[in-house]
């Protein structure tokens, strides 16, 4: 018996050294996929071309700019709109795999319902798609992407039911007129934040501020339109076109700052991640959120809990409706119990507060802090509560001012891909594709173009909105060639950096 277990022992630390040595070559398994994504709003400009009608963040940037860093909108953005075949040739050139890109709702439905389609709007996305199909590059298409008609938002946006239907009818049109090119649909990007931040605060459009009920409600609704979408596919199209349907999240890691507190840890991911992940995979919210908001209800008065409830119908509905988990990451935060409520007094739904450790690399976004062993933390955590579903990283970025030496994205990428690598490689963790955020520098939303993702810098000051390739630009040419992390390029002298007029 002791010879057995010295043999097992050994045998285990050359499986342990071989995978250790797998991981430490940064290579992409065979099969995985690489690609790169934009918004519509964020690239595509022509805000008022043809019959398009107005969307919330046309309607938000134009009458409340103070509310945007800058004060400007995306009226112009990217100019992609007319540009799509040059940001397709620069795809192509780089080796991406895929193209992410979400379709302006209202530009395909101008007075927001299926008895209005403007052709024109419906010819721009068959024209992207089938430039892509030709080079060579796989769509991934978005079907919303935070930017619905206004005249859905006056009858109350995702905080009126009935948005499930006219959802469910503008995803029909796209099925049958982009069907048979495209084969991974992610129905709704980030619902956890336009939920939060539009109907919960000013940082994103409606910019309604709903407190405590607007973000449930949204995102009930949410959970609603989305399985509806899937189950109509499944019903008249997955047959024909042998497609994909899945749902977005932003999710952050969670890292305690008391290394023996997982309760707030756990909370904190379920409060996340769980809100959405957990109908999707369970059929209801978890368990945790269910209890808590509820608790912290009765105490505010409410004679009900904040949170709706799912009927046995919808749960069955909503219940298996995702084929892949997307996943766009970028950021950790640091918990820890809200010491209020030792003094039985409840100001949080979770009862757990989010911080940043500030001692991280800092970003050009006040929320964003680099924490790349939080990345790893989170595909475990998905992996576990989840039964290892198979993982597309949907985004993945680093913000900064505009440099064209970009030598910390390049960094933040490395970092970050090594983890995801690990919890691959070394952990099991399904993860089928990485998306890099962004082909280009575009409209930040809120911060408006004060914060750069793009690996692609845009001239936005200038009519022709000229792209000029950024350092990360040509790292990321070497990985896809390779199929290998590369090397992170040393910056010799930091006063050296190429600097845009606009910095100079």
């Amino acid at each position: 018996m002791k010879h057995y277990f010295i043999a097992v022992t050994i045998f285990c630390a050359i499986i342990t050294r071989i995978s250790c040595c797998d991981v430490v070559k940064l290579t992409f398994p065979s099969g995985f996929r690489i690609g790169t994504a934009s918004a519509s709003y964020q690239v595509e400009g022509a805000w008022n071309v043809s019959d398009k009608g107005e969307n919330v963040w046309d309607h938000w940037t134009h009458n409340h700019p103070e509310l945007i860093t800058d004060g400007r909108n995306g009226d112009v953005a990217c100019n992609s709109y007319y540009k799509y075949k040059e940001d397709v040739a620069l795809i192509k050139n780089i080796g991406f795999d895929y193209y992410r890109f979400s379709i302006s709702w209202s530009r395909v439905l101008p007075t927001g319902f299926a008895n209005v389609i403007s052709e024109d709007g419906l010819q721009y996305y068959k024209n992207l798609t089938a430039e892509l199909v030709a080079n060579g590059i796989e769509p991934v298409v978005t079907i919303y992407h935070w930017d619905h008609p206004q005249v859905i938002e006056n009858m109350g946006g995702w905080t009126n039911e009935l948005i499930v239907d006219w959802f469910v009818a503008y995803a029909r049109i796209l099925f049958e007129a982009l069907g048979d090119s495209v084969k991974r649909w992610i129905t709704i990007n980030e619902p956890d934040t336009f939920c939060e931040a539009g109907y919960e605060g000013t940082t994103k459009a409606p910019g309604k501020v709903i407190s405590g009920i607007g973000k449930y409600l949204c995102g009930h609704n949410v959970l609603k339109a989305h399985a509806k979408t899937y189950r109509m596919y499944d019903e008249e199209f997955r047959e024909s076109q042998q497609g994909e349907v899945s749902i977005v999240l932003a999710l952050a890691s969670y890292v305690a700052t008391n290394s023996s507190d997982t309760e707030s840890v756990e909370t904190a991911f379920q409060f996340n991640c769980g809100w959405m992940a957990h109908p999707l995979y369970f059929g209801d919210y978890p368990e945790v959120m269910k209890t808590r908001v509820a608790l912290v209800s009765e105490y505010q008065g409410y004679p009900r809990s904040r949170l709706p409830e799912f009927s046995d119908e919808w749960i069955a509905i909503i219940n298996g409706t995702n084929d892949y988990f997307g996943v766009n990451h970028y950021s950790t935060n640091l918990v820890y119990p809200d010491p209020a409520e030792e003094l039985g007094v409840y100001r949080i739904d979770s009862g757990v507060i989010r911080t940043i450790d500030f001692s991280w690399p800092a970003t050009a976004s006040n929320w964003f802090y680099v924490y790349p062993p939080g990345f790893g933390v989170l595909l475990r955590w998905i992996r576990d509560e989840y039964n290892n579903p198979p993982v597309w990283i949907t985004e993945n970025g680093y913000s900064d001012s505009g440099q064209l030496d970009d030598y910390e994205r390049i960094s933040y990428y490395y970092d970050y891909i090594k983890e995801m690598l690990i919890a691959l490689k070394r952990d099991g963790c399904n993860v089928e594709a990485y998306t890099v955020w962004s082909i280009l520098d575009n409209f930040e939303w809120h911060a408006g173009y004060t914060e750069r993702f793009g690996i692609t810098h845009v001239e936005f000051d200038d009519a022709d909105t000229n792209r000029t390739a950024k350092l990360s630009q040509n790292w990321w040419m070497k990985v896809l060639s390779k199929r290998k992390l590369q090397s992170v390029p040393t910056n010799t002298a930091a006063a050296a950096r190429t600097l845009l007029p606009w910095q100079k």
